[in-house]
């Protein structure tokens, strides 16, 4: 997915939720805060957009969205992208997430603007979520030292999840932390 193409399912999925805010949960909420042109394939070969909303606890704007622009729906067959309407809670996020928000918004988002996960958050949920794409994921963007491998480790820290897999997911990070010249000599 490339920002044009988020933009697009923000607006739409607005228009169906009848909300301006769309929350980004997954991978291409990495979109708000970076440009696809500098972004590795790895992290935009997604044709998914994870969207949630904000005061949604039934998930009814999720699923209008979902059952109108998700996988297999005529929007999808035409675009060849789709929105997966999930919950805020699907994704391991840690306290004070909702406050790292960043907003996404342009002429094209309007009248939405999309919530996208503060990439830290972001690929510290995606390591959480322990999946080999989701390594992945965050491989790339820590070799293209887009995020900052001690930040995302403070993320980590911050999840809750089991201290053995905090452990396991932080010596991950560490081992692929671009390392810095003269360091260790």
């Amino acid at each position: 997915v490339t920002r044009e193409q988020l933009a697009h399912i923000l607006r739409a999925a607005s228009q169906i939720a009848e909300v301006s805010d769309v929350v980004v949960i997954g991978s291409q909420s990495v979109l708000g805060t970076f440009d696809d042109a500098v972004l590795p394939d790895e992290v935009i070969g997604s044709i998914e957009v994870d969207v949630a909303f904000l005061n949604d606890p039934a998930n009814e704007k999720s699923d209008k969205v979902e059952g109108a622009i998700g996988e297999f729906s005529p929007f999808h067959e035409m675009f060849q992208y789709y929105a997966e309407g999930v919950s805020t809670s699907t994704a391991v996020l840690g306290p004070g997430w909702e406050d790292r928000l960043v907003v996404f918004e342009n002429e094209s988002t309007r009248p939405g603007r999309g919530l996208c996960l503060e990439p830290h958050d972001c690929v510290a949920a995606k390591l959480a979520a322990g999946r080999e794409k989701d390594f992945e994921f965050a491989a790339a963007l820590l070799r293209e030292q887009l995020i900052d491998s001690e930040l995302l480790i403070a993320r980590i820290e911050a999840l809750p999840i089991r201290s053995t897999q905090m452990q396991r997911l932080i010596s991950w990070v560490r081992a692929r932390a671009p390392k810095t010249p003269g360091a260790g000599s």
